[in-house]
Formats: C-alpha cells, sequence, structure tokens
C-alpha cells in the first residue's frame, strides 16, 4: 500500500516506508496496522516501548532484506565485468554517498552514512574479486591504518609496509587492489617522494584514483593524516574531481613561473610541491588541477617550457564536508 501524499517520509506506507505528514494528518496510515498506535498505550509506557520496539524490528528485517538483494545485483554486476579487472570505482562510490546525503534529513547524525556505506561498499566490493589494501605507515600510532580501515572497511585484509615502494610493490605484482600512501610534502625525503616514480608510467601503470579522508571535519580521535590511494585501474570520475599532473622543469624553474605555465595551458592549479633534484639537474613538480583531466586532454600540450610531456598522474573525487548539506 502506498500513501498518496507527494511526500513521504514519516507513516509507513510511503514508497520506502514513511509520508511526511504526521500519522494522525494521513488518512491512509491511520488505522492501517503498519505502524503502532502508541496512542492506545498512553497509559501503558511498557507496552507503547514494546510496540516501538517491534515496528523497529520490522524496519531492521525490511534492512536487512534490501542488503541482500543489493548483494544479488552486485554478483550479476560482477558477472558481466571483465574477468581480472580491478574491482575499484572510487568516483561512483563518491557519487553515491553524495546522493544519499542530498536527501538525507531527520536526527540521524549526516556522518553516520558514509561510514555505513563505506562498509558496505567495502564488503560488496570484496565479493566481486580478492580484497587487499597495501598500506604505508611511516608514523607512530599507525594513523594511516587507520585512514585505511576507515575507507576501506573493518574486515578488509591490509598489508602494512614501511616505505612506499614496497606497499606499491603489492599492486604492481597484482597482490592488492590498492594502496593507501602518505600525502606527499614538500619537506619529504627521497625515498617517500613516491609521486616521482609514476613519471615513467612503467608497467603496469600505477594511478592515483582517491584522496582520504573521504569525509570532514575529523571527530575527536580519529586519524588526521591525509593519504592518497594508487592502483592499476585508472580514475573513474565523478561529480566533483581534482587531478595531480606530473612535470619535469628545469632546475631553476620558479613557483611562480610554473604557475604561469600551468595557467595559460587552461589549467586551475591548486596545491604544487616542487622539489628540485640538484644531482639529476632537474625539477619535479606535482601539481594538482581542478577536473578530472584524461591524457588525451589537448591542454597537456600547451604547457610550454617543460622538459618532458607532461604526465596525468591520476585524480580523485572531492572529500565531502559534512557541514554541508
Amino acid at each position: 500500500m502506498r500513501c498518496g501524499h507527494a511526500e513521504r517520509k514519516l507513516c509507513r506506507v510511503g514508497p520506502i516506508g514513511y509520508c511526511s505528514l504526521p500519522r494522525t494528518k494521513c488518512g491512509q496510515s491511520k488505522n492501517d496496522g503498519s505502524m503502532p498506535d502508541t496512542t492506545t498505550h498512553q497509559n501503558d509506557p511498557a507496552a507503547s516501548l514494546a510496540a516501538l520496539r517491534a515496528e523497529l524490528d520490522r524496519i531492521d528485517d525490511s534492512i536487512h532484506a534490501l542488503l541482500m538483494a543489493r548483494a544479488t545485483v552486485v554478483e550479476a554486476v560482477a558477472a558481466l565485468g571483465t574477468k581480472g579487472k580491478v574491482a575499484l570505482r572510487p568516483g561512483r562510490e563518491a557519487d553515491i554517498i553524495r546522493r544519499l546525503l542530498g536527501h538525507h534529513q531527520g536526527a540521524l547524525p549526516r556522518q553516520v552514512l558514509p561510514r555505513m556505506w563505506r562498509e558496505l561498499l567495502a564488503g560488496t566490493t570484496g565479493m566481486q574479486r580478492s580484497y587487499v589494501i597495501a598500506v604505508c605507515e611511516t608514523e607512530p600510532g599507525n594513523p594511516f591504518v587507520q585512514c585505511a580501515r576507515e575507507h576501506f572497511g573493518a574486515l578488509t585484509p591490509l598489508r602494512i609496509h614501511r616505505s612506499p615502494a614496497q606497499a606499491i610493490g603489492e599492486v604492481s605484482a597484482g597482490r592488492a587492489i590498492a594502496a593507501v600512501l602518505p600525502m606527499p610534502d614538500e619537506e619529504e625525503g627521497p625515498a617517500l617522494a613516491w609521486w616521482t616514480a609514476l613519471l615513467h608510467r612503467d608497467e603496469p601503470r600505477i594511478h592515483i584514483v582517491a584522496k582520504l579522508p573521504f569525509w570532514a571535519p575529523r571527530p575527536e580521535g580519529a586519524p588526521l593524516v591525509e593519504a592518497l590511494v594508487v592502483a592499476t585501474a585508472a580514475p573513474d570520475a565523478s561529480t566533483d574531481d581534482r587531478s595531480f599532473l606530473g612535470l619535469e622543469l628545469a632546475l631553476d624553474t620558479s613557483r611562480a613561473r610554473l604557475t604561469s605555465v600551468i595557467t595559460a595551458a587552461g589549467f586551475s592549479p591548486g596545491t604544487i610541491i616542487l622539489r628540485r633534484n640538484r644531482a639529476a639537474g632537474v625539477a619535479h613538480a606535482l601539481v594538482d588541477v581542478a577536473g578530472m583531466v584524461s591524457d588525451g586532454d589537448l591542454r597537456l600540450a600547451a604547457m610550454a617550457e617543460i622538459l618532458r610531456p607532461p604526465v596525468v598522474l591520476g585524480g580523485y573525487a572531492m572529500p565531502l564536508d559534512g557541514d554541508q548539506s
């Protein structure tokens, strides 16, 4: 039975169970028996509580039935997929969570939804193929491990390494579906500047596909580190993305000049990390730009004063701000 009202959120007869009108104003939901009528137990709190708990049990059963139905669809998707293809779609996953948050309302905190769906998405991704994540942990207290757990699920196997090269090696060898690596920093040592190795485009090619954490602001006790996720799969576009470009430059190229070159080519740059390798006589730059950039983007060829053709190192869906609707 469906409620005839345009908005359906509170009474028990809408398409997903509820109508926005109070039950006393929704003629179809007064006496259909689908919601416990606590008005008959006003003088018996115990009976009212029992009726509400029974309704919660019914809702839980409905949620579980839908989860099982979703898993069946995921099995069908996996059967249609290409054998051996990496079952990782960070852009689509980001849009799923954005869409759900777009019409979320009520007392349930918004930050609960990403946590719930991250666990669900991790579980269903694991249904499609082996799902192991490599993590480069460089800090005491294992914040990068915590960050990986938050995003990829409590039960997803993690392989912990102390260097980015080891973690990337797991992905290259096919032993891990992705690797969580420290966010590049201009002050990091050469061994931690893992992104410079991606400039060589070795096979299998490694791409940046996500940025962690996906949710802000961070609650007390949550890991505060930032990380990037790499995989052999190319990043998939979402509705709000940024990309990373890798550049090789003359050793004396200034940051101002580099910014001018990038802007003149038509890109909107954000953070720029500039590393000067005096031993090799060159500089390398990691540039964060707006939008999802592909290898065939004509703007790449428009960059002047670049020693080698620019390399698209990957992209990521913009993390969510939980304080915004």
